[in-house]
């Protein structure tokens, strides 16, 4: 039974936000639908929770034979449910649905007939279209009234800080401190339900991405870290009601979404890529303006027009990628401030520095390793610095006498006394008490 779609024009999103319309009441009076959390069969008096709504469709379709089409398609269950009820109480079913006859080459006491209800019928459709724009204006005022929200309390899940006034402080929050990002908090709603169903997934020792338990929490911690499993599971539908795209179409998911609009930036992308010219990226170097387009070019210049040997120096020093990056900064941040890195004298211009560090020979001469390999180095002197995405890991220049065995520890430890045995630990005091035994 194939179901029909449908999509709302721009102008019914326009009406929505711009001029609120009011729905009918329901003929059991809107308060009842609400907060009943029970919903009745089109036909008899079995009722369901609303949490069981496939049971109760299951139920009609054998026990009345009536199927109703694209039920995902159908914003309010409840209301959609009570409205038919009224409906087939006035008129006979077969006013409203199409009439499916099985086994139809059967003899006729074999024969059975299903009652199909779906949008092909225009006050179905009507009906479905006004539920989605109710349901619709519902979440665009709870967001609205969410935005403006000051009374909001709640404890970051990672560092039980507690925050107050706009969720957007809790939110922007997480993702700055603890790269924990759920979206911006204008695309989210019912933020405070979104937010408990994560903490509870969290006291459960549930990772949010891979959704494995853990046996505590300090291996769940790490396993979100080491992982890099500090986000939100896109797959799990759970999520999708907390995201104001998800109501946009009814039925389709934000990911349904996306790919359309994927589709659309496609179809208009021009096909013919002949006419593509790629610039190359220039490197400045370290010491002056000069700059060249490729890394072997830089290196020899530096090395030729100043005396500073970059490959040799990240062989000789076994630097890894991590540890070029925070020397490059460092160096670039003592040239702009003038300042020689080895002796820390200070000059009026750069040109009189770099004459200086080349005399002297300062330019070759690194400072201690404790100097320059600091966190703060992480970050660019400057933001275009094309040199640092052309460093590569060392690796392969580390010598043998340069390597050492590290042992890595799985994060689910199978035998604690087996680890403690093997420690490192033991081998050092084992080596200690032999010493103080020769004393």
């Amino acid at each position: 039974m194939g179901g029909h779609t449908y999509t709302l024009s721009q102008s019914t999103y326009t009406e929505c936000i711009l001029e609120p319309l009011s729905l009918p009441e329901s003929p059991d009076g809107g308060a009842a639908v609400e907060s009943c959390p029970y919903v009745p069969c089109i036909f008899c008096e079995e009722c369901y929770l609303l949490a069981e709504q496939n049971q109760l469709l299951k139920h009609m379709i054998i026990e009345h034979k009536l199927v109703i089409a694209d039920m995902k398609l159908v914003a309010d269950f409840r209301r959609y449910i009570l409205y038919w009820k009224k409906r087939f109480a006035e008129q006979p079913i077969t006013d409203f649905c199409s009439v499916i006859k099985t086994n139809s080459e059967a003899p006729l006491e074999e024969q059975e007939n299903y009652f199909l209800l779906c949008d092909v019928l225009p006050e179905d459709r009507l009906l479905r279209e006004q539920l989605q724009q109710k349901r619709l204006r519902e979440i665009l005022e709870q967001q609205q009234r969410e935005r403006y929200d000051i009374s909001f309390r709640s404890m970051c899940m990672f560092c039980d800080q507690e925050f107050t006034g706009n969720r957007s402080v809790l939110l922007n929050h997480m993702a700055r401190e603890h790269a924990f990002n759920i979206g911006l908090p204008d695309n989210i709603v019912n933020c405070c339900e979104f937010l408990a169903v994560l903490q509870e997934k969290l006291d459960n020792l549930q990772c949010l991405y891979c959704e494995k338990v853990f046996r505590d929490k300090n291996t769940l911690k790490d396993h979100m870290r080491k992982k890099q499993h500090r986000r939100i599971n896109a797959k799990n539908k759970e999520y999708d009601k907390f995201y104001i795209i998800n109501y946009l179409e009814f039925g389709k998911s934000w990911e349904e979404v996306q790919s359309e609009d994927d589709r659309e930036l496609l179809d208009n992308l021009e096909e013919d890529w002949s006419d593509w010219e790629e610039h190359p990226v220039c490197a400045v170097c370290l010491f002056c303006e000069q700059q060249a387009d490729t890394t072997e070019k830089l290196y020899l210049h530096m090395q030729k027009s100043h005396g500073f040997d970059f490959p040799k120096i990240k062989s000789e020093h076994g630097l890894n990628f991590y540890q070029q990056v925070k020397l490059v900064n460092f160096i670039r941040r003592e040239i702009h401030h003038c300042r020689c890195y080895n002796c820390q004298k200070k000059f009026q211009s750069k040109g009189e520095l770099i004459s200086h560090m080349e005399k002297t020979k300062h330019i070759t001469l690194l400072p201690a390793r404790s100097t320059w390999d600091q966190p703060q180095y992480y970050f660019p002197t400057y933001e275009n610095d094309t040199l640092l995405c052309t460093l590569s890991d060392s690796e392969d220049l580390i010598t043998e006498d340069q390597r050492e065995d590290i042992p890595v520890v799985s994060e689910d430890i199978s035998s604690l006394k087996a680890l403690k045995e093997s420690s490192v630990l033991n081998q050092l005091l084992s080596e200690e008490n032999k010493s103080q035994k020769k004393f």
